[in-house]
C-alpha cells in the first residue's frame, strides 16, 4: 500500500456539495462525469494535495450526513475560522489541546469536518 487516494463524503445533492465545497471551503473540480443513470462523479481536492473527496449519493449504508472526524491541516485556523464565518458556515470556537488546534464544522449535508493546526 501506498496512500489513501480518495475519500467519499456522503452527500444528497451533489451540486449543492460540489458548489459548498469549491466556493467556501477553496476545493478545485478535477473530475467531473457522469456515474450510472442517475449519479455523476465529482472528484475534489485541494490544492496540491495528494488526496481527494469524491462526492457520492450512492451508497446505501452511507447516508448523507453521516461521515465525522475529517480534518483539514491548516497553517493559521484564527484565519481560517474567520473566512469560514465570513462566508456564512457556522463553525465552533477553536479548542486548544496539546496536539494542536481544532475547530469544527459541517457541510450543508451534516458530514463533520475540522481544521487543525499542528502544535508549534
Amino acid at each position: 500500500m501506498k496512500a489513501i487516494e480518495v475519500i467519499s463524503i456522503p452527500v444528497a445533492d451533489q451540486e449543492r456539495a460540489k458548489e459548498f465545497y469549491t466556493s467556501k471551503l477553496g476545493f478545485a473540480v478535477i473530475a467531473e462525469a457522469p456515474f450510472g443513470s442517475d449519479a455523476k462523479w465529482i472528484q475534489l481536492a485541494l490544492p496540491g494535495a495528494d488526496v481527494s473527496i469524491t462526492l457520492v449519493n450512492w451508497f446505501t449504508a452511507m447516508p448523507a450526513g453521516s461521515l465525522q472526524g475529517i480534518l483539514i491541516k491548516v497553517d493559521d485556523i484564527e484565519q481560517e475560522v474567520n473566512d469560514l464565518r465570513a462566508k456564512g458556515i457556522t463553525i465552533d470556537k477553536i479548542d486548544t489541546t496539546p496536539w494542536g488546534k481544532f475547530a469544527q464544522f459541517k457541510d450543508p449535508d451534516g458530514n463533520g469536518w475540522s481544521y487543525h493546526e499542528m502544535q508549534r
